[in-house]
């Protein structure tokens, strides 16, 4: 009964983890490399305008290296779990067969969009600028 428990567990957590990466890398695009595509692309004073209705983006950008840390660790946690968890079966009730294959599939879309993010967080935040 042990391993049905961890497995329930499991498949309770891979979707809550995957829409928590999805935020934390997401959350990359919002605090850093929005404002730096905008001084890059030479909006510097839309983006000033920006921060006139938004201030909290510049409390959030002082923290950038702690938010890039954390989504590249809940990336690669989710990415062992999807790893893991790759080969498990579905049930074999047909309704309830369909939605784990749904999930499964959905699950491993939110996590490549997931690493799209963090990788263009990344670029435009941190590559980028070192070749303008």
């Amino acid at each position: 009964m042990t391993s049905l428990n961890g497995v329930v567990a499991k498949e309770k957590l891979q979707p809550i983890l995957n829409y928590l990466v999805l935020f934390s890398s997401g959350s990359t695009l919002i605090c850093c490399a929005l404002p730096s595509l905008f001084v890059l692309l030479g909006a510097g004073a839309a983006f000033a305008s920006f921060l006139e209705v938004f201030p909290f983006m510049i409390t959030i950008s002082e923290y950038k290296v702690a938010i890039f840390v954390t989504a590249f660790v809940m990336l690669v946690l989710s990415g062992f779990l999807q790893w893991y968890a790759r080969d498990e079966s579905c049930p074999v009730d047909k309704n309830l067969a369909e939605a784990c294959a749904r999930t499964k599939r959905w699950s491993w879309y939110v996590y490549v969009f997931s690493w799209v993010c963090f990788v263009a967080g990344i670029s435009v935040t941190y590559v980028l600028p070192r070749f303008l």
